[in-house]
Order: structure tokens, then C-alpha cells, then sequence
């Protein structure tokens, strides 16, 4: 298992593109780096050193450690498996197995205490259910592992781990070979051949990883470049796959395809380029660091020619390896334009950086999510235990996306972005133990034309988003009474406080005590539900463009939710009464 670390020199000699063609087309640029490359390529390394993306060598080391017990554990169970199942003693010793890396770990981006995302190759004998038995039990048996948890049932099945200290997801892959030699290369399309779909999906990443590597001219180059990216979008709060951004994946190949279009250039440089190619690229084009190839094996792959649903993809990045898919399907028309609008203020700040105009920490500065809207609306999540919490959030979470499309399609809503960080939520005042986690979705509303008064009614979009966190809840048999989830309109003026450093005490006292009234309505007192919904109306007020807004009255809103939207009694334990929340508003 091999992973490397930045030394933070850019001094030596230079790696040169062995080619002029990498990718689909040909380089826009085959320019070499002058001297003043290297100097802002060194400036930008020690700019990110402070935030933690360079891990020390001893880091390293312990990483390294850490995954050859791994790997020697894979070996020593599949051995004993296969003893167990009586193969010939010549095929028992050179059986095999492997641990393979996949994700940042295996990119070598990996930022300190990241997690490892791992992948356990076994032979053909080898069942999904001894992976979930016997060697879950032979990890359970090691001191050095702790938080030992099986998702079997997940749609990528997986063991999750504390291995001394270093946070590990394992997948299991079973090949159709009676062995598994060490030099086994993942990117060989005909091991898939036979597989379960199981098996291709935990492939997969290693797959795309590994073809990413093999696809750019310069890795250190590349490997650069992305650290700098992740740290940029993660300052900028759009890095989550989950709440309709992008993810790790998905910014690995934009970075590399940057790559291939300027293969001399140095980090400082690519950087640059990376802000020039995708603020201009005309989406939804898709990005391809290679032409798709057919092995004909009748997997899905994407292919908007073939697949109608693949053509209303507003983003598309295409996984390098077969059978290719778009990493992007969760962007919404919302997060793509928040997107496009950051590409062109890194634009803008990198012009000024390479011009000796700015600082490399100009690009890495976090702006102000609770300033930039004038509305917000905060989620809150909570359950009785840390397990059931933990649990509710994931799913909860899961499902943001579903609520930001819901807002999307209101005729009166621009706008609608989801702060990917999450925070604790406020404390119930009757002191009753529980936990709870809060998102905030800030909201940009269409200009009303004139100085009329207008109702937006946001009911249906919440509580189509409330009802799907529900049922999904109740189906897959996790859903808990006192689990809850609720939503509430929050102004600017409120919010203020609500900063990364967590000052939220003022804040959510606010929120509690001005922005929610519990009422239980007489009307609804015959539904049952599993749980809360919000019901939510906004006072709107027309306001000529570049007027000052002007606070309407606010009102009361009474609204009943007819028996037709409520889950059937069959779907899952014994329903609470329903309880609808008014929440009042202002003026837009």
C-alpha cells in the first residue's frame, strides 16, 4: 500500500509531459513554468500548510503501518477460510488476498486524520457473508481495533473501523479467480466479468482512482493542484457529494482534467487554469478524461443518447473507468450556479494572485454564509440517544438535497444553498436530554414587482421533504417516536451569531422564543404521523430594485394537512398525533 507526502520544495528538476495528448483533446497549452511559476507554487504551499493538508511524515509512516496489519489480517483469514473449505494445500499458500486504497488516501491528498477508504479483494470461494462473519469477528478479536460497526444492507456494503487510531471503511470485492496474485491491476476491465453488482459498485473506486492517476501527465503536479482545490471548496462551502455539490471524486477529475489540458504547467499555474476552464465551460457538457469504452458486459453506464433521465443531468463528470457514470448527479440548478459564480471569483482572486496583486490566502478566505442571504431556513434533527441521533442524521442529511430541489421549483424562490457544515442544535428548555443537529439553507427570493403583499406559501415544500424522511424512516424499520425534525424562517438579523466558532447560545434562544410557535390545531388532531412537520408561509412585499424593504404585518397562518398525505398505518410501528407548527415571517 503505497501513499506519498508533500515536502513542501518545488526546487529540482522538472517533470516534462512525456506527450502532447492527454484526454480527449488535444492541450491547450504545452507552455513550460518560467521561474515565477515556481516561486508562486512554492508561496502557495506554505499558504496551505497551516491548514492542515500536509501530513507529517510520521503520520504517514503510522498510515503505512496501519494497512499492512490490515492487509496481513485479509491474508491470514482468507487462508483459514480456504482451509476451512478443503482447497489443495498448494492452492492455500498462494492464495492471496489484498488490501487496496481508494479515495484521497490513494490520490495522495489524504489531510490530517482523514479517514481511509479501503477495499478487501478475495478470491472466488470467498463469500460476501464470510467477509460479515468470520472476519468481522477476527477484527473484533484485534486490541488495536475499536467501533467496530457492519453495514451490510447498505447499497455499498461495508465494515467501518478505528484501526489504532486511524478511521477505516472497508469494502469486499470477491473476484472469479482462484487466487489473488499481488501484482493484480483493478484497472483490467475483465475481472469484471461474472461479478455480482455488489462486487463492480465496491470496485468502482478503486477503479476511477486508479484511472485518474494513470490519466494525468505529472502526478505531483496534479496531486498539488487538488489539495489546493479541496481546501479552496471546503473554505467555500461547497465540497458534499450528499447535499448536491461535489465531491472528492468529482473535483479529482476536474483538477485532472485540467491537467491534461495544460500537462507542463506547475500547481500555481493549474490552479489558475482550473478557475479559467470551468467558470467559461459550457454546461451541461460533460467533462470526460477519456472516451468512454464499451466491454460490452450490459452495465448501465451513462449515455444521454440511450438513457432519457441522463440527459436532464446538469453537471455531468464522468467516471474514467467502465462502466462510467456521472459522479454529479445530485447538483441541482442551485448548487451548479452557486458553483459557476465561486469558479469566477477564484477566477478573479487568482488573476490577481499571479499578478503580485493579492496573497495565496486571499483564494482560501471562508466568506460569510450568514451574511450573504437575506433569509435562511434552519433544519433541526433531533433524537432521544446518541445512537438513534447519529442514525436520524445520516438519513436526514441524505435526504437535503430532495428539500433544495422542492425549494427550487417554487415560483417565487431564485435560490436555495444548503451550508454543507452541520452544528449542534439548541437545547430544549424543559432540560429533557436530547441531541440534535442543525442545517441552514439560505434563501434568495424572486423581486416582486410593484409594492404588492404576497403569500409564499412554502407548506408542500417542506412537508413533501418531511414526509420522504418518514417513509424512508419507517421503511428501512430505523424510525424511533421521539425522533424529530422541523424547519423554521430565520432572518439575517438572526442568525449573525451563527459562525463556525459556534456562538449559537444568543442565536438560538432567538430562535427558540421569536421564529416558533407550538400550536396544536384542532383540526389535525385525528391524523396520526410519525413525528412533527412544519408548516410555513412567507409575508412577502414588492419592492422596486435597489429600494429599501419595507416590513409587512405579520400573521398568524392556519393550515390543516388533509389524511391522504400521511403514511399508511402498515408501514411501521404505532403513529404519535400530529402535531403542525406555525412559524410567522416577515416582509422579503
Amino acid at each position: 500500500v503505497k501513499a506519498t507526502s508533500w515536502t513542501g520544495n518545488v526546487t529540482g528538476p522538472l517533470q516534462l509531459s512525456p506527450r502532447e495528448h492527454y484526454g480527449i483533446t488535444s492541450a491547450i497549452s504545452l507552455a513550460l513554468p518560467k521561474e515565477a511559476d515556481l516561486v508562486q507554487t512554492q508561496r502557495l504551499i506554505e499558504t496551505m500548510k497551516p491548514y492542515g493538508v500536509f501530513e507529517e511524515d510520521l503520520e504517514l509512516q503510522h498510515r503505512i503501518m496501519v494497512l499492512g496489519k490490515l492487509n496481513t489480517l485479509v491474508k491470514e483469514w482468507i487462508k483459514e477460510i480456504s482451509e476451512q473449505k478443503n482447497l489443495p494445500a498448494s492452492v492455500t499458500e498462494e492464495v492471496g488476498g489484498k488490501i487496496f486504497t481508494f479515495g484521497s488516501y490513494r490520490l495522495g491528498v489524504h489531510t490530517k486524520g482523514a479517514d481511509i477508504d479501503a477495499l478487501c479483494v478475495a478470491p472466488r470461494h470467498v463469500e460476501r457473508s464470510d467477509f460479515f462473519s468470520s472476519f468481522y469477528e477476527k477484527l473484533k478479536e484485534q486490541e488495536e481495533v475499536k467501533d467496530l460497526r457492519a453495514v451490510e444492507e447498505a447499497f455499498v456494503p461495508v465494515i467501518k473501523l478505528s484501526f489504532d487510531g486511524i478511521e477505516i471503511d472497508i469494502l469486499f470485492a470477491r473476484l472469479a479467480l482462484q487466487i489473488i496474485p499481488e501484482n493484480l491491476d483493478l484497472r483490467d476491465d475483465a475481472l469484471l466479468k461474472n461479478l455480482d453488482i455488489r462486487c463492480i459498485r465496491s470496485l468502482n473506486g478503486c477503479r476511477v482512482t486508479d484511472e485518474i492517476l494513470h490519466l494525468v501527465p505529472n502526478i505531483e503536479n496534479f496531486r498539488l493542484t487538488l489539495r489546493a482545490i479541496k481546501l479552496w471548496a471546503k473554505r467555500h462551502n461547497i465540497y458534499s457529494n450528499i447535499l448536491g455539490f461535489l465531491g472528492g471524486v468529482s473535483w479529482a477529475m476536474l483538477v485532472a482534467r485540467t491537467c491534461q489540458l495544460y500537462p507542463n504547467a506547475v500547481a500555481s499555474t493549474l490552479v489558475h487554469k482550473f478557475f479559467l476552464v470551468f467558470s467559461k465551460w459550457e454546461w451541461p457538457n460533460p467533462v470526460l478524461l477519456k472516451q468512454p469504452e464499451d466491454c460490452n458486459l450490459n452495465l448501465p453506464v451513462w449515455d444521454p443518447r440511450v438513457t432519457p433521465s441522463d440527459r436532464y443531468h446538469l453537471m455531468p463528470i464522468i467516471t474514467p473507468a467502465y462502466p462510467q457514470q456521472n459522479s454529479t448527479y445530485n447538483v441541482s440548478a442551485s448548487t451548479r450556479a452557486i458553483m459557476v459564480d465561486e469558479f469566477k471569483q477564484g477566477l478573479a482572486i487568482t488573476d490577481e494572485i499571479l499578478q503580485n496583486k493579492a496573497e495565496w490566502s486571499k483564494l482560501f478566505e471562508a466568506p460569510n454564509f450568514f451574511q450573504k442571504y437575506k433569509h435562511y431556513i434552519v433544519l433541526l434533527a433531533g433524537a432521544p440517544t446518541e445512537k438513534q441521533h447519529l442514525e436520524w442524521v445520516g438519513l436526514v442529511e441524505s435526504k437535503i438535497r430532495i428539500l433544495v430541489g422542492n425549494l427550487e421549483k417554487n415560483e417565487f424562490i431564485t435560490l436555495a444553498h444548503v451550508n454543507p457544515q452541520s452544528f449542534p442544535g439548541p437545547k430544549e428548555a424543559n432540560d429533557k436530554e436530547e441531541h440534535s443537529t442543525m442545517w441552514v439553507i439560505g434563501i434568495v427570493f424572486k423581486k416582486i414587482e410593484g409594492s404588492e403583499t404576497r403569500n409564499i406559501d412554502l407548506t408542500f415544500d417542506i412537508q413533501s421533504f418531511t414526509d420522504t424522511v418518514y417513509r424512508q424512516a419507517i421503511s428501512s424499520k430505523m424510525f424511533e417516536q421521539e425522533m424529530k425534525l422541523s424547519a423554521m424562517h430565520v432572518k439575517k438579523k438572526q442568525l449573525h451569531q451563527l459562525l463556525p466558532n459556534l456562538k449559537r447560545r444568543k442565536v438560538c434562544s432567538v430562535l427558540h422564543h421569536h421564529h416558533l410557535k407550538y400550536v396544536r390545531d384542532a383540526a389535525c388532531t385525528d391524523i396520526t404521523y410519525p413525528g412533527p412537520a412544519t408548516v410555513s408561509h412567507i409575508e412577502a412585499t414588492g419592492e422596486a430594485e435597489g429600494a429599501k424593504p419595507t416590513v409587512t404585518r405579520q400573521r398568524s397562518i392556519t393550515a390543516t394537512v388533509p389524511p391522504s398525505q400521511t403514511p399508511p398505518p402498515t408501514m411501521g410501528p404505532p403513529a404519535t398525533k400530529r402535531q403542525v407548527f406555525y412559524i410567522l415571517f416577515g416582509c422579503i
